[in-house]
């Protein structure tokens, strides 16, 4: 039974809880967080312990740690998680600073300890069946690839002064899947942005709008795509053209009803938001986790992966404000 320490009870925490609740080979043993009402409530359903960040981080009768606070707390935390040998499950960002997360590479890598940082949308059935079907050859050497991610409407102000900024954010989910689909590293970088849908993120630093061409050195090509704003619903799209064709992954709707009527063909809205379309990669990346530490298999998407997104995250970010390509 591995027995795993939750910090963070937020929404993405409580996403995690209830994948464990429902697993045999795990549990959650004691939770926390900065709101008292919050650790107590999840508390509560999980039978487990409240307990303060620092006492799960060094307790000698937790195995694992899921962290799900803050990007700003993450640094100290891995650090004492892995002084205390735990293995470690992270949200993205690692941590705003590539410094940072060479300092907490090396630091883990030392402690010996598996790390997991948290790419759910690898774990995307139809993604990963994408992803599987591409590295089989099914269409032959990657040419082209275009990933859309936009989102229904846009986070609170007060969250994007916080955030990073849309490169850091938004798109970093979809910098580390062209990784996951290119199979090479990408050598250049260009970016676009604009404030077009909530002047207020303007004037807050960020962008709401933006795209991205990737490149890499054998001139394989990375399109992506990113709106905070999308009329029509949470609008998630991957399609991979290649010698031999092109594989590509469509919106998850509501429904898969469809009407004809003499006005045309009308299909169900995509499904709300990212805890709707991805609750089945929420848990499987989960359940990954604790295979990849049961089994003393190192733990993919790696630290390695969270430091490369986030140098793309970075570039794109340093691309979009100078209007010049950014060499990797």
């Amino acid at each position: 039974m591995l027995k795993i320490g939750l910090l963070g009870c937020g929404r993405i925490g409580q996403v995690h809880a209830r994948t464990i609740k429902g697993l045999e080979h795990a549990k959650i043993v004691a939770v926390a967080d900065a709101v008292p009402a919050a650790a107590e409530s999840l508390a509560t359903a999980l039978a487990a312990e409240v307990r303060e960040p620092d006492a799960v981080l060094s307790a000698t009768d937790i195995d694992a740690v899921i962290i799900g606070t803050p990007t700003s707390t993450h640094f100290e935390q891995i650090q004492a998680a892995a002084e205390s040998s735990k293995a470690i499950f992270c949200e993205k960002p690692v941590d705003m600073s590539v410094d940072n997360i060479r300092i907490l590479m090396d630091v883990t890598a030392k402690a010996n300890v598996p790390f997991f940082t948290a790419f759910n949308r690898r774990f995307d059935p139809n993604f990963a069946a994408l992803q599987a079907r591409l590295r089989a050859g099914e269409i032959g050497a990657v040419e082209l690839i275009q990933i859309t991610s936009r989102d229904p409407s846009p986070p609170p102000i007060g969250y994007i002064k916080t955030s990073g900024g849309l490169f850091r954010d938004m798109m970093i989910h979809d910098f580390d899947m062209a990784r996951f689909l290119m199979g090479e590293e990408f050598t250049m970088l260009s970016a676009v942005g604009s404030c077009l849908v909530d002047p207020e993120i303007g004037e807050a630093g960020d962008v709401d709008t933006a795209a991205v061409i990737l490149t890499t050195a054998s001139g394989r090509i990375c399109q992506i795509s990113n709106s905070r704003r999308a009329s029509y619903g949470y609008d998630q799209r991957i399609e991979v053209h290649g010698a031999l064709g092109m594989l590509r992954a469509e919106n998850i709707l509501e429904t898969s009803v469809e009407v004809a009527t003499a006005e045309g063909f009308r299909r169900a809205p995509t499904l709300n938001f990212f805890l709707e379309r991805y609750e089945a990669a929420y848990a499987a990346e989960m359940k990954a986790f604790i295979d990849f530490v049961s089994s003393g298999t190192k733990p993919e998407p790696s630290i390695e992966d969270g430091l490369q997104a986030q140098i793309l995250a970075d570039a794109a970010t340093q691309s979009q404000q100078t209007g010049q390509p950014v060499a990797l």
